[in-house]
């Protein structure tokens, strides 16, 4: 009985939590949406715009465009609309966010709308219709009849960057596309306009014009460079523009130009011990000179005493006799060993080599 139980209150929990699995299921896989607290509003209020079923934690971009419906988009750009006063907003964990917006006139007539889109990540974008109080209204531009360009594939950028974008050179690509011809006449050398922005600024166009001839039903491949200015780097997206239409928006993520950094450590390094060199070759010039000069190296009086260490010069200047001097306690006249030697010399022994001899007494020749 309690296992019938159980099972009734499960299937019962169940039942009651499958609508609303559904609904979030739903609402994770639908488009997102946005709301507006009005629909018209003069310059200086405000209105609330709301949204839901959005990638959570997404950065959202809020503005106000003219020239544009729900149905056809922001025709012109942001260049349609009044960015200045454009608001910025973070979804939350389920997707969903709500922020005040300034109402502003567009630099373009109305019909307008409150466009939202997305800064970072996958392109996802929702309008809603609103008007600006006493702003001028006008019939969207005609398009043009006959021949009209289609994107048939993904844009991509072809290149890579070189040892001279990573000092600094301006970095550039190549956006490659197919188009084709969805029109009834052909389209000769049609003209895109290719625009680079960066973060949440509006994007920079420039004219640039394909040679040929797309007949009806016919495609072909695009081919267009694309280069951002000097040192550019961080997140950048490329947009297309034909017709006064986006037609794609692909993002560029551009590396730092390390070159340059290290380039500055180098000079800050450099350029201080530079001037400190200088410094010290200015300080040796323009200190004073000694005016006394040396004549010679001359040993201290107590070295000139010690035997064997006489400088050379005073050795051979010195007298012969020096060596043989006497002693200090011995005068010259004193000295026992030069007493007999200051007489003539004569032989003292009584006898020569020959016989005993007298020299003083005579001798005499005959008997005695």
């Amino acid at each position: 009985m309690n296992a019938r139980v159980r099972i009734a209150v499960l299937l019962a929990v169940l039942a009651l939590l499958s609508p609303v699995a559904a609904v979030n299921v739903s609402a994770a896989d639908g488009p997102p949406t946005v709301k507006l607290s009005k629909s018209q509003a003069g310059t200086g209020g405000s209105v609330t715009v709301t949204g839901s079923g959005w990638r959570a934690r997404t950065l959202l971009m809020i503005l106000i465009c003219g020239q544009s419906v729900p149905s056809t988009g922001v025709s012109g750009g942001t260049n349609s609309c009044a960015n200045a006063e454009g608001r910025a907003v973070t979804t939350d964990a389920d997707g969903r966010f709500s922020r005040k917006l300034p109402v502003a006139e567009p630099p373009v007539p109305c019909p307008c709308v409150v466009h939202v889109a997305t800064v970072t990540g996958a392109k996802a974008e929702a309008d809603a219709i609103f008007q600006v109080a006493g702003h001028a209204v006008e019939p969207l531009p005609a398009e043009p009849a006959g021949g009209r360009l289609s994107v048939l594939t993904d844009t991509r950028l072809d290149g890579s960057s070189g040892l001279l974008t990573w000092f600094g050179a301006p970095p550039a690509r190549t956006l490659v596309f197919t188009v084709g011809n969805v029109g009834t006449s052909p389209v000769r050398n049609p003209v895109f306009q290719v625009g680079t922005s960066h973060g949440v600024f509006a994007p920079q166009w420039q004219e640039q014009q394909w040679r040929g001839t797309i007949q009806p039903g016919r495609k072909a491949r695009i081919e267009l460079p694309v280069e951002l200015a000097a040192g550019a780097h961080g997140d950048y997206t490329v947009s297309l523009k034909y017709g006064g239409k986006v037609m794609a928006e692909q993002p560029w993520g551009v590396g730092r130009p390390w070159g340059v950094t290290l380039f500055w450590i180098l000079v800050c390094l450099v350029v201080p011990a530079a001037v400190f060199r200088v410094g010290l070759a200015v300080v040796d010039r323009v200190r004073p000179r000694q005016t006394t000069r040396r004549r010679g190296f001359r040993l201290p009086e107590p070295a000139l005493r010690i035997p064997g260490l006489k400088p050379r010069e005073e050795a051979r200047h010195a007298l012969p006799s020096s060596s043989s001097s006497a002693l200090p306690w011995f005068t010259p006249d004193s000295d026992p060993g030069t007493a007999g030697r200051l007489s003539a010399p004569h032989d003292d022994s009584p006898t020569s080599s020959t016989g005993p001899t007298t020299p003083s007494t005579p001798t005499r020749k005959g008997p005695p």
